[in-house]
């Protein structure tokens, strides 16, 4: 792994070293210059830049750049954490693009498989493609959360890019994807058809209002989801500081933070990335926003809550509901109140999965059933496995 990373810059190691005792900076592990080798021996978070942007369809040449981003994460203080985090350098631009995806696969395989969670800061966002692809080998279907803007579904057929990245996803070899959601997109950016065809999927897209009407809506989409990534064009260009952002409309500082320790609570996540990131070297407040967000994925991991158990009577209690010919299953945590809704449906979609599965869900679906009322994701699942 260590052969695909080069160290922490010269300066962010010397910003590092006028920081008040206690701040990030002073306690997470750095790789930099002088280290010989990257000990992750009881790591839980590895933060590490991938510096690829030449697929982005607007490409000129222009470098991506973190430094901006580590100084400003590296200021703050951490929260009452048990774990520790390690920063452990970038992935240079490789000989040819796919050079690149395959140090970002192979490392995330690598870290994922050590029970390590990456932290992946990104140029252009389909690097995520090889984010995906470095679960090819766990033998299990996955769940993607993409907070954006953009479907970036595309042509699957033409070249990838930061605006097709999905398509590949969807359509390319070995199938591992079971469920796609999408936070936050804006329709005005999207073609119809990809509006269409993402509903004829059976994947979840949810409008920026949608979303940004009751927020907390989302920490059961976020609960199901083995990788999270941030697109961070999907943020308001006032909340970025950043003269060049492409939409006035967007998530504002603190939806954006509540969506990423809702990421971070997902006893699920085992990967986190934020792509498109610009080089925030003169905008100290865009590059504390970048931080703030990393601060809260890692406050909620540090507060992950075991309550899954379902094996356990004791861990939760369970409501049946009589609704028209069927009988809805809900489960409650008794630690911490969250909600499940049981799809017993599902078993010809692939025989990785479990015949009866367990959707989170919101009590307020809960009270819509014992109103006769069919849960829209339930509802969705079902229509999906009898495709």
């Amino acid at each position: 792994m260590k052969e695909f990373l080069f160290p922490v810059s010269k300066s962010v190691i010397a910003h590092r070293e006028v920081l008040p005792v206690g701040t990030l900076g002073k306690e997470i592990l750095v790789y930099s210059s002088s280290e010989i080798s990257i000990d992750l021996q009881n790591v839980k978070f590895a933060l590490f830049g991938i510096k690829e942007n030449r697929r982005d369809v607007n490409f000129m040449g222009a470098e991506v750049n973190f430094d901006a981003v580590r100084k400003a994460f590296y200021s703050l203080y951490p929260g009452n954490w048990k774990h520790t985090i390690a920063d452990i350098g970038d992935i240079e631009k490789g000989e040819t693009v796919e050079d690149s995806y395959f140090a970002l696969r192979t490392i995330t395989e690598t870290l994922v498989k050590k029970d390590i969670i990456p932290i992946i800061l990104g140029g252009s966002q389909d690097a995520m493609y090889a984010q995906y692809r470095a679960y090819d080998n766990f033998a299990k279907m996955i769940n993607i959360v993409n907070v954006d803007s953009r479907f970036d579904l595309g042509d699957a057929d033409a070249a990838i890019s930061n605006k097709s990245y999905v398509g590949k996803i969807i359509v390319e070899k070995p199938y591992n994807l079971f469920n796609y959601s999408l936070l936050g997109y804006q329709s005005y950016f999207n073609p119809p058809q990809e509006i269409a065809l993402m509903d004829h999927l059976f994947f979840d897209a949810y409008r920026l209002g949608e979303v940004t009407s009751d927020i907390k809506e989302v920490e059961p989409i976020l609960r199901n989801a083995d990788v999270i990534s941030f697109d961070i064009s999907a943020i308001k260009s006032s909340e970025l500081g950043y003269s060049n952002a492409e939409s006035p409309n967007g998530f504002d500082g603190r939806e954006i933070c509540a969506i990423a320790r809702y990421a971070g609570i997902s006893n699920r996540a085992t990967s986190f990335s934020l792509f498109e990131i610009p080089d925030f070297e003169k905008n100290r407040s865009g590059a504390m926003l970048i931080a703030q967000m990393l601060w809260y994925i890692v406050e909620g991991v540090n507060f992950r809550v075991k309550d899954d158990d379902f094996t356990d009577e004791n861990c939760f209690t369970t409501y049946k509901v009589p609704l028209n010919d069927e009988i809805l299953i809900f489960k409650k945590s008794s630690k911490t109140g969250r909600w499940w809704i049981e799809l017993p449906f599902i078993s010809k979609i692939d025989n990785k999965l479990k015949s009866h599965t367990l959707l989170p869900c919101t009590y307020g679906e809960y009270l819509g059933a014992t109103n006769q009322e069919i849960p829209e994701r339930w509802l969705k699942a079902r229509r999906k496995n009898e495709v």
